[in-house]
């Protein structure tokens, strides 16, 4: 007996021998997606599936299916971007592969150049620039950006527009027929161009010559005597029926009063009221020289004499004639308690910005200072920013007691007009009240961003008007010593001597592309992080300390925490981008989330300087909770420039390095201090140094010695311009040494100097 096996249909096997990949692919790219499906009785038929609809290559020749089931993509569109799967299936089973997802990215391109701007300068050397843009094609689906720069900068010369200028006037031409001669010139020296002014006036002048040169000046001068005669005649005439007239009317008058006419009197004031002069002389007052006192003008003088507040409990008003600068303060009064000042911001405030002048100032308590002071001076700071007002003694006049204060602006608030290649350098800063009369300037400390290199720099200091526009008061290395303004540019810090107060800031202008601002890079990660993702933040902002401050209050309150020392970059005026990156992560545990290979900071939003918390952030994810350590490498670069890179080694769970928001904020000053307590050289002292050394000296041994000593020789002949050089130079010196000042060194100098008075330093303190 034969047996036989009959074979049922089936398909053996759940799972596919091969499945399709997902890819990312270029555009235009030929893509292959392999499918084996599983053994089957009968064999199975195989079909593709795109985003769940059927893929027919008679309808779409663009698709192709093998002998062996896999399917090809000739020329991969952006259409073609889905999820494929594969189909296995006959008459008893279907079978399903894992779904592949096809990514089909554009690599970006560059357009071409757009032409060449105008010149930046009307006048002299500037720069001109010209762009492209990334966008023939603008990547999509995670393509790669366009490499090299977008905006090209080239120095540019505009030739400057010449006004004319006269010529000599030529020499007068002989007199003529007419009795006319003339003289001429001409608009060429120099001749008008490029858009200058005309010359303005005559080029032709006339003048009439009467002499013998004239044919007819004989004729001419008979005419003009006999023309003299007729008019002398005449005028003898005229007088002659004047006085003529004149003895009739007296006749008329002396008959009718011998006739003894009694004329009315109304009537006869008719003929006497038009010529008799009304006399009326007033009473001679007992005291008639007090009509010889001048006037007393000083009522009507210009400047600030009055008050902020009142010492007592009067009216705190004060004039200003020349326009309303500030509206009267409310009644009130500020005592002064050991040199330290009444803490109650929040009514000073209040009362500040309720003025037409001080609207726009900021109401936060954080970044402003105020206090009381007379004529002992003081001093106001801003801790944690480098920001601080000097109030020399005697800058105040004797017997004013002004109520001043010193404040951060926000930079956006501002808007100050930045033309070219300008840049801001400074935080912005207002003191005040304007207006208030100082007998000597105070010194205003910020710090500034600039690499300081003067020969690449036009660095220029602004004032804002009370109208709101901003003058430039000052330029640096063109300082004029008669200006109520003078400026001593550090390394790091600006200081400012200013008579006026206001609102300040720094604006520097490139002159090469050599020209650098330091930036300040931070970064930031969260202090506690329980999910997979982890970011890290870097800011590039100003190195300055007022936007250090800025971002560690803003972190603290996000909950960040300082995961690595902060450094220092140098941005240079190129027109190129700055680009940040992280690398050589451990692939096994940590993998970055950005498509691209790097972030962007454009140019501008980098060297406008008006956006104070510039940042980019950089999305990681481990593969598990448990790994807590990363190590990577970030590298920061301008975009064809030299560039840095730092380590980062650091457990993200548990950090015990010293590396805090509170390592970077140790200033703890007092904000106001009022009288002796603000300076490091008493009173009595300071009086002493000035009167010994004020006074010049044959073999040197003055003030002049004394600025050498201190290394401020450099400013000898903005100290020579005072009244008092030695005071300004120890107004300087209490600036820079406020913090870490010692009296003895400055005693030392005075004894290297060779005055006795160096001796004054032991002075007890009840003399002082």
């Amino acid at each position: 007996i034969l047996c036989t096996r009959r074979s049922y249909p089936t398909i053996t096997s759940k799972n596919f021998e091969e499945e399709p990949l997902g890819k990312e692919v270029a555009l235009d790219q030929e893509v292959l997606l392999r499918c084996h499906p599983p053994e089957g009785v009968p064999a199975a038929e195989v079909e593709w599936q795109r985003n769940e609809g059927l893929i027919d290559p008679k309808t779409d020749p663009n698709f192709f299916i093998t002998v062996d089931h896999n399917l090809i993509i000739k020329q991969a569109r952006l259409a073609d971007t889905g999820n494929y799967t594969c189909v296995a299936k006959n008459i008893v089973a279907r079978r399903k592969s894992s779904s592949a997802t096809v990514i089909v990215y554009v690599n970006g391109g560059w357009s071409t150049w757009a032409t060449w701007s105008a010149c930046s300068a009307i006048c002299g050397r500037g720069w001109q620039k010209r762009s492209r843009s990334c966008t023939n094609p603008t990547p999509l689906n995670g393509g790669t950006s366009c490499e090299g720069q977008s905006v090209q900068k080239s120095a540019c010369t505009a030739t400057c527009p010449v006004d004319g200028g006269w010529s000599e006037w030529s020499k007068w031409s002989p007199c003529g027929a007419d009795c006319t001669m003339w003289r001429s010139r001409e608009c060429t020296q120099p001749t008008p161009s490029t858009s200058g002014k005309d010359c303005q006036g005559l080029d032709l002048q006339s003048l009439n010559c009467t002499s013998e040169q004239c044919p007819q000046s004989k004729y001419h001068h008979l005419s003009a005597s006999g023309a003299e005669d007729v008019a002398l005649y005449v005028g003898i005439v005229a007088v002659a029926l004047c006085l003529t007239l004149l003895l009739i009317v007296l006749v008329l008058v002396y008959r009718r009063k011998k006739e003894g006419l009694d004329a009315d009197v109304a009537d006869s004031s008719i003929l006497t009221t038009g010529f008799q002069p009304m006399g009326i002389k007033p009473t001679k007052p007992e005291n008639s020289h007090l009509l010889t006192i001048q006037p007393d003008l000083t009522t009507t003088t210009t400047s600030y004499q009055g008050t902020l507040r009142s010492r007592h409990e009067v009216a705190g008003k004060f004039s200003m004639s020349n326009g309303p600068l500030l509206e009267p303060l409310p009644n009130g009064s500020h005592t002064l308690h050991n040199g330290k000042l009444p803490s109650d911001p929040n009514d000073f405030m209040n009362r500040l910005s309720s003025q037409t002048y001080f609207k726009t100032l900021p109401r936060d308590n954080i970044n402003t200072s105020y206090g009381t002071f007379n004529f002992l001076g003081g001093r106001l700071t801003l801790p944690n920013t480098g920001i601080s007002l000097l109030i020399p003694p005697e800058a105040i006049p004797r017997g004013k007691i002004y109520e001043i204060y010193l404040t951060i602006q926000k930079k956006e608030d501002m808007r100050l007009p930045l033309a070219g290649c300008q840049t801001l350098l400074s935080p912005v800063v207002s003191c005040g009240p304007p207006g208030v009369v100082l007998t000597r300037p105070v010194i205003l400390t910020m710090d500034h961003c600039s690499d300081a290199c003067l020969e690449n720099w036009a660095i220029r200091l602004k004032k804002q008007s009370y109208e709101g526009t901003w003058e430039d008061v000052l330029q640096l290395g063109e300082e004029v010593f008669s200006e109520p303004y003078y400026c001593q540019l550090e390394a790091e810090t600006c200081r400012v001597f200013t008579e006026q107060l206001g609102r300040f800031a720094l604006v520097g202008e490139s002159l090469s592309m050599a020209a650098a601002k330091r930036l300040k890079l931070l970064l930031f990660a969260p202090a506690y992080c329980s999910t997979l993702e982890y970011n890290i933040r870097i800011y590039c902002m100003d190195d300055t300390q007022d936007l250090l401050k800025e971002v560690m209050q803003m972190e603290r309150q996000m909950g960040g925490r300082l995961i690595d020392e902060p450094h220092v970059l140098l941005f240079k005026d190129s027109y190129h981008n700055l680009r940040l990156s992280i690398h050589d992560m451990p692939q096994a545990h940590w993998r970055s989330k950005l498509l691209t290979g790097y972030q962007e900071i454009p140019f501008y939003h980098i060297w406008s300087g008006s956006q104070q918390t510039l940042h980019c952030t950089f999305t990681l994810e481990r593969q598990s909770l448990s790994t807590c350590d990363l190590t990577c490498t970030l590298c920061v670069w301008q975009v064809e420039g030299e560039g840095q890179s730092f380590t980062l080694d650091f457990n993200i769970s548990k950090d015990i390095r010293p590396l805090d928001s509170d390592f970077l904020l140790m200033d703890n000053c007092t904000p106001a201090l009022a009288g002796p307590s603000a300076f490091q050289i008493p009173y009595l002292i300071r009086q002493k140094i000035c009167s010994s050394l004020d006074t010049p000296c044959p073999n040197g041994a003055d003030w002049r010695l004394l600025a050498q000593r201190l290394k401020l020789d450099r400013h000898m002949s903005f100290f020579a311009s005072k009244a008092s050089p030695t005071s300004v130079i120890l107004d300087l010196w209490e600036t820079q040494h406020f913090h870490s000042g010692n009296l003895n060194q400055l005693a030392a100098v005075m004894a290297e100097i060779g005055k006795q008075e160096a001796m004054i330093f032991l002075v007890s303190d009840g003399e002082c």
